[in-house]
């Protein structure tokens, strides 16, 4: 439940969204997750805090963990896909 809870989050599963690649920087995060600074910051602190994301001279990026994350939401992105496809 506490991980349903911190995905359920706003902007959580965005941000994990958008650090998929090359780490970001807070700017460049904030403009691609097109929220504010202060929510940012908030749900950045968290996702540290739980080994999710780190940060380092090149930015934000995903941990081992985050990445293993993101590989598990795999499955519920290509559900969500398939779920909104039109129906007869």
């Amino acid at each position: 439940m506490v991980a349903l809870d911190l995905l359920g989050r706003r902007s959580t599963l965005r941000i994990l969204w958008e650090l998929k690649g090359e780490p970001m920087t807070f700017r460049a995060l904030q403009d691609a997750c097109e929220t504010n600074s202060s929510l940012l910051n908030t749900r950045l602190a968290e996702l540290r805090e739980l080994g999710l994301v780190e940060h380092s001279g090149g930015g934000y990026d995903l941990t081992m963990e985050g990445r293993k994350l993101k590989l598990a939401l795999i499955p519920l992105s290509e559900w969500a896909a398939q779920w909104t496809l039109p129906r007869p």
